[in-house]
């Protein structure tokens, strides 16, 4: 249960905590720790603060994010997050699952970086979906300081230009 009483599902391990009362009765809690991870094929909101995916992310970018999507939303548009912040122990995972699913450590890094130079790992990137949304940002998303980072995935956002600035040229794919 989070402060407000809600109960809050989230991926990752699990932790025993054990206190005791003012009375002195041992207690004991369960704590979720998370790692940013949503299951695949799966989304989030992007007000869900309690998602270690969404708390983690630099303040900037999720303040623009919101910005975006509460004026997309007027449009019809409704942004939901497949990926934000993730541990370094999660992103080495999926680079781990893409070398196998590719066969190849080269190949697999056209589309997933290692934890030293991921973006998410530092909570700068963050991916949306479905389509709609990724088109609507790809349009607008300058107006927000918001860019498509590579050509290849057309759900990575990043914060690349100030708002109302120009976005750069997409690079390819993760290798450049």
């Amino acid at each position: 249960m989070n402060s407000k009483g809600r109960r809050a599902v989230l991926a990752g391990a699990l932790v025993i905590v054990t206190a005791c009362t003012p009375g002195g009765t041992p207690s004991t809690k369960t704590q979720v720790t998370d790692d940013g991870s949503i299951p695949k094929n799966e989304s989030i909101s992007l007000d869900d603060d309690t998602h270690a995916a969404i708390a983690n992310l630099d303040p900037a970018l999720l303040t623009a994010m919101r910005k975006a999507a509460a004026d997309a939303k007027r449009a019809g548009v409704e942004f939901r997050v497949t990926s934000g912040w993730r541990s370094k122990e999660h992103q080495q995972r999926l680079l781990d699952e893409a070398v196998d699913l590719y066969r190849s450590e080269e190949e697999a890094r056209r589309w997933v970086h290692p934890p030293e130079k991921s973006a998410h790992v530092t909570g700068k990137a963050i991916d949306i979906g479905p389509t709609n949304a990724d088109d609507w940002l790809i349009q607008h998303g300058a107006d927000y300081g918001l860019c498509q980072a590579y050509s290849n995935e057309m759900w990575h956002f990043e914060l690349l230009t100030t708002p109302g600035g120009e976005c750069p040229q997409p690079q390819g794919d993760a290798v450049g």
